[in-house]
């Protein structure tokens, strides 16, 4: 069972959609009794999510302009396995197990590896395995042969986006030898469109019902698909913006098609994001069955990345706002790594200040070769505010010089002898 930090992972959104208990799940990870690895983040216990969150702390570090030390880099590369996946945690000296080896896993050491640079057959080796380990649906299950689902195929993605391997160009090919789907219509097999109620059209079900085929709306599957969906991955840094709003799914007649199309999804989700965020006080909700509704900081960050990377950070704002306020209870004072990993992903591209969650990150782990000068932690909104500004007294320094040429050339034609 996977515990909180893992939220993204299929296996516990498989226990909470089903109704099973998953309480174990939800507690906080006791620390463990054996010492833990050298060179991993965080001082829980990793079975569940050890290279979960080692991978989003390299990645949110190196963004950061950190550079982490060499042996927190090696614990994520030790972790792989041969044939180029990664479990959630593979314990020192133990075997490869392929039916435990994880695409979620696998999707964000990979991207963490892309962001930190330098380890290119890493990369290429992780790139391989989730071609194959792809379902013939185009779709990416939790652990290989099992069917596919919305958060695990949304990762996937990201990871082929870090990796500049078009999604589109990823299909396993049929044991007939007929070319299956490929990445986007994985992603879009889990996306609700015009067949769905209005108020649901754009998101995202976890998986369909098995027994009737239909799809119901989560939030975390909307928010965590939705990033892959804009054609995005971590870390989010873009520039793009849009003057609107995400544009609602188009229903207007008959003949919209069954599936939402790839150019029209990072729309969509966003869309319903957007007004999820907003019924909800500008953050995501966790509904577990037996359980009062509860703040998914997890999922608002990821809906709040996805918003970023799409070109809505208008509709971001007040999200980031919130999970920034809400930081020390989700991080538990900055002592969880994934949360506070995660939160320094959406303070970065958000543009906010990144100093103080980068201090605490970089504490629950190795000392780090190098860390950020004060110039390279400029946040990109500070740069452009700091160039602009240059250019302000380029542009008044030109004046004046005219305006004194100016004057000096009237006073010489009033007294020629100027």
């Amino acid at each position: 069972m996977h515990t909180a930090a893992r939220l993204g992972a299929a296996a516990l959104s498989a226990a909470l959609l089903a109704g099973v208990a998953a309480g174990p799940a939800l507690a906080d990870s006791p620390s463990p009794s054996t010492p833990l690895p050298e060179g991993l983040y965080g001082k829980s216990d990793p079975t569940y999510d050890g290279v979960w969150r080692q991978s989003l702390a390299l990645t949110a570090l190196s963004a950061a302009k950190v550079t982490p030390a060499d042996s927190a880099v090696a614990w994520l590369t030790g972790q792989q396995c041969e044939d180029g996946g990664w479990p959630s945690y593979r314990a020192a000296g133990a075997a490869c197990d392929a039916k435990t080896e994880d695409s979620n896993a696998t999707s964000v050491a990979i991207q963490a590896l892309v962001a930190v640079g330098g380890h290119q057959d890493a990369v290429d080796k992780g790139v391989k395995w989730l071609k194959a380990n792809q379902n013939a649906d185009g779709s990416w299950p939790y652990n290989p042969g099992i069917p596919g689902d919305a958060n695990s195929t949304g990762l996937a993605v990201n990871a082929l986006f870090a990796a500049r391997t078009d999604p589109a160009s990823v299909a396993k090919a049929g044991s007939d030898g007929a070319t299956g789907k490929n990445a986007f219509d994985g992603l879009a097999h889990f996306q609700l469109g015009c067949t769905a109620p209005a108020d649901q059209r754009g998101a995202f079900g976890y998986q369909p019902d098995p027994a009737a085929g239909a799809l119901t709306p989560n939030t975390l599957a909307s928010a965590q698909a939705a990033l892959a969906a804009a054609g995005g991955h971590l870390p989010v840094a873009t520039s793009v913006r849009a003057d609107t709003a995400p544009k609602a799914l188009a229903c207007a007649d008959g003949s919209a098609p069954a599936t939402v199309p790839h150019a029209e999804a990072g729309e969509a989700v966003g869309a319903y994001l957007t007004s999820q965020l907003t019924a909800g006080g500008e953050h995501l909700t966790l509904t577990t069955p037996g359980s009062d509704p509860k703040p998914d900081y997890t999922a608002t960050a990821w809906a709040a990345l996805a918003l970023i990377q799409s070109g809505h950070p208008d509709q971001a704002t007040d999200a980031v706002g919130w999970l920034e306020g809400q930081g020390s209870t989700w991080t538990k004072d900055g002592t969880d790594a994934a949360a506070t990993a995660t939160l320094l992903l959406v303070s970065q591209a958000a543009h906010r200040d990144p100093a103080a969650l980068a201090g605490q990150l970089t504490a629950l782990g190795p000392a780090p070769k190098a860390t950020a000068t004060s110039s390279e932690a400029a946040t990109p909104s500070s740069k452009k505010s700091d160039g602009m500004g240059q250019v302000w007294l380029i542009i008044v320094g030109l004046l004046i010089g005219i305006g004194g040429g100016l004057l000096l050339s009237l006073q010489r034609k009033r007294n020629p002898n100027l």
